[in-house]
């Protein structure tokens, strides 16, 4: 091509050159799963969503396909799909919290609100929340002891 070339002149070679105007293949590594079995893939996990990797790997082993654990994980990802462990101990609700919480009447006539289940005798110090006094104010008082 001369020196001065215009995106013109290059468009019209390249339609010379090629009898088309559609953009050539790229290079780069081919994509190892076909779109079939990605669906696949994603649809075995959404059936069972405790399956492993290393599980799936051996499902598409046996239909020919050798690939590794990290592919099926890009895959997965690719859907929305993300290895997740649930939390060992669930969150509390609301009905959790009103089942936990106590009213406890003391010695000195005070109502203490405490959040754990109080047996009659109070001996740790907690965190209480004064009514009748201030309101909301916290304060850590010694609960008196009971004979």
């Amino acid at each position: 091509m001369p020196e001065g070339t215009t995106l013109i002149s290059t468009i019209v070679c390249k339609y010379k050159h090629h009898g088309t105007m559609q953009p050539s293949y790229r290079s780069g590594r081919r994509r190892v799963l076909s779109p079939r079995d990605e669906r696949t893939l994603v649809r075995n996990v959404q059936i069972n969503p405790r399956t492993t990797a290393k599980d799936l790997v051996k499902m598409l082993e046996e239909t020919g396909t050798k690939l590794s654990i990290s592919t099926v994980k890009q895959v997965l990802y690719r859907h929305n799909l993300k290895g997740r462990s649930a939390r060992k101990k669930p969150l509390l609700q609301n009905r959790h919290k009103k089942s936990k919480t106590t009213v406890c009447n003391c010695t000195w006539g005070q109502r203490l609100y405490f959040l754990e289940k109080c047996p009659l005798n109070c001996l740790a110090i907690m965190t209480i929340v004064m009514i009748g006094g201030k309101r909301g104010t916290l304060a850590s008082r010694r609960t008196p002891s009971r004979p």
